[in-house]
């Protein structure tokens, strides 16, 4: 019998946008037998945690053109520990922004390249549209076509590590 792989999603959700997606995402991969799948969040993430996942997701919103504190603050925490020590591991990510989301996802990607992760799949970013104060503070309810994709990377990487592609 084959050995279980392990899909770890990182993540941080201040407004509920990205909690929502990473429940769409967990939703599609946890009936994957051959796959483990543990969502941590990134105040509680390890750089224990990520080498002993096979793929790992990323998930956080765009504060200010850049990653969210929170999850900056795992990989600053994270990042020499992992150094050398997990290339080629397969990586997706999701960024929930109010209006563009590329600052962050640049962000993530410039780390991902530094610990030679390989990324898996193209990069979701949900636009919100929020633009004012009020629009930015306020708890999101995402459409079902963002939770659909959501829902898709999940399948995917649960999928590509139970035929072994990744």
């Amino acid at each position: 019998m084959p050995s279980t792989k392990n899909l770890l999603i990182v993540w941080h959700s201040r407004t509920g946008a990205t909690r929502q997606m990473i429940d769409a995402a967990l939703a599609a991969a946890k009936p994957n037998a051959a796959v483990d799948v543990a969502a941590l969040r990134a105040e509680e993430a390890s750089a224990s945690d990520v080498l002993a996942a096979d793929a790992l997701l990323f998930a956080a919103p765009e504060n200010l053109a850049s990653l969210s504190g929170a999850m900056k603050e795992f990989l600053d925490r994270s990042y020499y520990d992992l150094l050398d020590r997990c290339s080629g591991k397969a990586y997706a990510s999701i960024i929930c922004a109010g209006s563009d989301g590329e600052g962050a996802q640049r962000q993530l990607d410039r780390i991902a390249t530094g610990l030679r992760l390989r990324r898996v799949a193209p990069a979701i970013i949900i636009n919100t549209s929020a633009q004012t104060r009020e629009a930015i503070l306020a708890p999101k309810q995402l459409e079902p076509n963002d939770l659909a994709r959501g829902a898709e990377l999940g399948a995917l990487l649960a999928e590509g590590l139970a035929l072994g592609i990744f």
